[in-house]
């Protein structure tokens, strides 16, 4: 595929974004940019919210992950049933009952205006973090394949797709999102349904027997309860999926914002059910297709893996179809979380760090909220463009995006106190405690096989939320 024609494709696809960003934007108030006025259909929030949950990073590493550990991630998705039924139960009526904009809201009302802070600053930390991650992969991507054939520079190339992004939300926000990113769930749905169909016909596989090569491939082994010290051993892998869930979908403010603009909890938790369901299958689907990539790969004798396997052979090997569905797919997985990035960071800083509503008047609301929004913007593009420029070394990179992941543990930990002990605590002390959850973490975490022989995998983030849980007992008030 041409890099001219790639070029039309991501300018048409903005272009229909603009587009639902014009018929969905009402009147410019900060009740439709952070809630949607309540009113957005359930299963339409269910639907764009498989998109969110799926960045450009899971559209290329998922499928490049099958090669190593075949289909040992289905391992983690059967946890996220779990996680995602605690959510549906235990965080969404209690959002709902307490009527929050921000989720974090619940920790000041809980234990006080430290742990609010926390929790804010947290969330901020990670999600700027980790949404500037995903889209520097991304945009290295398309600068590869597109850009750097039409002499057009990686930072003009950042600047303009994260301005576009801004275009579409600065006036309606959460409303426009939840639009926006169930047309780009559907764009990456069928960039993978068709990918897999036009795969498969490069194999000779037919429906009759479709089902049946997938089975008798040894890539499509799913659970393995062989060595409890391996990473990928099944009940580390699964409980460690529930737990993602909860703290990656129902303490993130980004997921929970969507769910939060449905008319009632009946309808958030019919949206959480559906969400479940499809999200499932949709990982399975992504699972299937790194298989027939790795069969495909395998058969030509062609020396591509990981993150790698995928854009190489869609954009080499596989034909124009395929490259053109690859770049759509890829386009819309990674913008449909950037833009709920962006919307759920504006809420957050203007609420938890601002605090306009208690502040300022509707008008200046406002205003600040339309400025906090632009900031984020250039502060998206100022991270992405450091990880091309200034942070050369890709392994430091990494381990930022791991470090954003780490600061989700004392979330954790502050929520499950929060939820299932009565105790009060010394607010004061919270702070210290969240920053010594994660650097004990994160030192256990690169030590652990060395000290102990065991290899932590995504349990880790369990561990995280226990330090902090332990740290909160060791703060608790004395009767007086």
């Amino acid at each position: 595929m041409q890099p001219l024609h790639i070029l039309i494709l991501i300018s048409v696809y903005f272009g229909i974004l603009l587009i639902v960003s014009y018929f969905t934007k009402t009147v410019d108030s900060n009740e439709v940019f952070f809630k949607a006025k309540k009113n957005s259909p359930w299963y339409l929030v269910a639907f764009g919210m498989i998109g969110a949950s799926l960045s450009g990073v899971t559209f290329i590493s998922v499928p490049g992950w099958v090669e190593a550990s075949q289909f040992g991630y289905m391992q983690v998705v059967l946890g996220y049933i779990v996680g995602y039924f605690i959510i549906a139960t235990v965080l969404l009526p209690l959002y709902y009952r307490l009527n929050l904009i921000s989720i974090y809201s619940y920790l000041e009302t809980r234990f006080g205006i430290y742990s609010y802070k926390t929790g804010a600053l947290y969330f901020l930390i990670s999600r700027t973090i980790g949404a500037s991650f995903r889209l520097f992969l991304v945009a290295n991507v398309l600068q590869l394949l597109v850009f750097d054939a039409l002499n057009i520079d990686y930072w003009i190339t950042v600047s303009i797709t994260i301005f576009l992004i801004w275009v579409y939300t600065y006036k309606s926000g959460i409303k426009t999102v939840i639009w926006t990113d169930a047309l780009q769930t559907l764009f990456m749905l069928i960039a993978v349904g068709v990918c897999i169909v036009l795969i498969s016909n490069d194999l000779g596989i037919h429906s009759g027997n479709f089902i049946e090569f997938i089975n008798n491939s040894p890539y499509s082994k799913t659970f393995f309860f062989d060595d409890f010290r391996s990473a990928n051993f099944f009940w580390k892998q699964f409980i460690s999926g529930a737990f993602i869930a909860i703290v990656m979908t129902g303490l993130d403010q980004d997921m929970m914002q969507k769910n939060l603009t449905c008319r009632s909890l009946k309808d958030a938790q019919k949206n959480m059910f559906w969400f479940t369901i499809v999200l499932t299958i949709v990982n399975l689907f992504f699972l299937i297709l790194g298989l027939l990539l790795t069969s495909y790969a395998q058969q030509n004798g062609i020396d591509a893996h990981k993150d790698n396997l995928f854009p190489t052979l869609a954009n080499v090997y596989l034909g124009a179809p395929v490259a053109f569905f690859f770049i759509l797919g890829l386009i819309a997985a990674a913008y449909s979380s950037a833009d709920s990035a962006l919307t759920a960071l504006t809420t957050s800083f203007s609420i938890d760090i601002l605090d306009i509503e208690k502040r300022y008047d509707e008008v200046k609301q406002i205003a600040i909220r339309k400025k906090i929004h632009l900031l984020f913007t250039f502060l998206f593009i100022a991270v992405i463009i450091s990880f091309k420029y200034l942070i050369t070394d890709a392994s430091i990179i990494a381990k930022l995006f791991k470090f954003a992941g780490f600061t989700y543990g004392p979330l954790l930990g502050l929520y499950a106190f929060g939820l299932f002990t009565k105790y009060n605590i010394r607010d004061q002390f919270v702070p210290l405690i969240s920053i010594l959850s994660v650097v004990i973490s994160i030192v256990v975490n690169n030590n652990s096989l060395l000290w102990f022989g065991y290899e932590f995998g995504f349990e880790i983030l369990i561990f995280n939320g226990l330090l902090t849980f332990i740290g909160l007992t060791l703060a608790i008030k004395k009767a007086s």
